[in-house]
């Protein structure tokens, strides 16, 4: 009797791409020895028992086609978790039988923050944390060094890597909620390979995103990160789940808290949290936490609003400018792009006459990380270089957005209303802004907002 010839592939374990035979190189993402082995099942198995284990991420396809009227159409249930910026993030809160995925760099604060989540939740649903990378006697010494308030009643720990040992105890138990960590730590029966590689993520994320389409049951799933910061393993994992969470790591304790997919709510907020001996605290108003609070004006310093997702932050921008002791002065950022103080140092030579022959230190306060895509800080870095090196204050009560243009102009930015409204509800007095973002409703906020054209007629002024 003819036996059937077991088919293979080569898949890299860093990207996901396959080939036929083995390389030493992957010729996508150019990495060195990462290609496995893995054994691909018949495709002449047509059995009851394989239909399932690849049908759609939701659950068992079939029944053919229907009508759009046909079709019930169901409003998605939130729940508040009383994490402020998580439910920002969430837009409202986390939707019931959805699967989310939360990465970022190792610290970054993955486990506590759902640790702190599976302890509220457990207070009125039968909750499960799964961590296959540590000891439950270690997750239950973070618990009570986090101080968090839980429902031992309604609060599981289990330790296993077996996705259908996890999934016949969320059956067991009835759990409507739980957390796994991670999913670069488990395996299936349904694929090959060793925990990590490409076909036993893909298979594990598919098998867990199944039963909990089929019984109502929210989970959210760790994943590790490359160097790229990206998420390790296969590009098909992030289409398998509903949301995808990121937390950015700053060089301070600031994490941000960003959504990259939400099927249920848009991607354009953005969390704000605090990592203290306490976990991961939500920042409800993060401008207090960027501005220094000092009440001492000193030169070098001015205060601008940015826009991170849909929201207005305010913070400080500190500049000091001293004397150099090399042959080539030094330049110094701290959460900025060098590129963009080259330039910016390019256009004051050019326009202003000012010669910089001096070392220059910028710096964020809070920690936080500008992206080189937020120009309308541009004014308020000139015009705290300016400060520092002729030595004038900018009183602590003037906010200065917009963006500069290597002719000197100053460009209008994106939100100008918003950013001048959040500047006026903390008190600023006068608020710079580029002409072209005046508007009739800047009036009536009680701060005088004063438009500028060009560099040489904002610095008049200030000074």
């Amino acid at each position: 009797m003819a036996t059937t010839k077991t088919k293979t592939a080569f898949v890299c374990n860093d990207c996901g791409a396959d080939f036929h035979r083995w390389m030493g190189q992957c010729t996508e993402c150019k990495a060195w020895n990462t290609l496995a082995e893995i054994k691909l099942s018949n495709s002449k198995t047509k059995s009851s028992t394989k239909r399932s284990a690849i049908s759609g991420y939701a659950g068992v396809s079939g029944g053919g086609s229907k009508k759009i009227n046909e079709v019930e159409a169901t409003e998605a249930e939130k729940q508040l978790t009383g994490i402020g910026e998580l439910d920002r993030v969430l837009c409202g809160g986390v939707t019931t039988g959805s699967v989310n995925i939360i990465s970022g760099d190792p610290g970054a604060g993955k486990t506590t923050l759902l640790s702190d989540l599976v302890a509220r939740v457990s207070q009125t649903t039968a909750s499960l944390y799964c961590t296959a990378e540590e000891s439950l006697s270690q997750f239950k010494n973070r618990v009570h060094r986090l101080k968090l308030d839980y429902n031992e009643d309604n609060l599981y720990l289990l330790s296993e890597t077996s996705v259908e040992a996890i999934i016949e105890e969320l059956e067991a138990k009835q759990i409507k909620f739980a957390v796994i960590d991670s999913i670069q730590a488990v395996v299936t029966d349904n694929a090959n390979g060793s925990p990590g590689s490409p076909s036993q993520v893909k298979s594990a994320a598919q098998s867990l995103t199944q039963y909990c389409k089929q019984n109502n049951v929210t989970m959210f799933i760790i994943a590790h990160v490359n160097k790229n910061n990206e998420i390790a393993g296969p590009q098909t994992l992030v289409h398998i789940v509903d949301a995808l969470l990121h937390i950015d790591t700053n060089d301070g304790q600031v994490r941000t808290l960003r959504a990259n997919k939400n099927r249920f709510g848009d991607i354009d907020t953005v969390g704000i949290f605090k990592m203290c001996e306490r976990g991961m605290l939500s920042v409800d108003n993060p401008s207090e936490i960027f501005l220094s609070g000092s009440t001492t004006e000193s030169p070098g310093s001015t205060i601008t609003c940015i826009r991170k997702g849909n929201r207005n932050l305010l913070l400080e921008i500190q500049c000091l400018t001293t004397e150099t002791e090399a042959e080539f002065p030094q330049r110094v950022c701290v959460g900025l792009n060098m590129n963009r103080i080259k330039m910016l140092t390019g256009i004051l030579r050019k326009h202003t006459k000012t010669k910089i022959f001096h070392d220059t230190f910028f710096n964020i306060v809070g920690g936080l990380k500008i992206d080189e895509s937020e120009t309308c800080i541009d004014l308020a870095l000139v015009t705290a270089l300016l400060s520092s090196l002729n030595d004038f204050v900018v009183p602590r009560t003037t906010c200065i957005m917009g963006e500069l243009s290597l002719n000197g102009d100053v460009r209008p930015i994106d939100s100008g209303v918003p950013r001048v409204k959040e500047a006026a509800q903390h008190g600023f007095s006068e608020i710079f802004i580029p002409y072209r973002n005046f508007h009739k409703s800047m009036e009536g906020l009680g701060a005088k907002v004063i438009p500028v054209k060009t560099i040489h007629e904002l610095l008049e002024l200030i000074r």
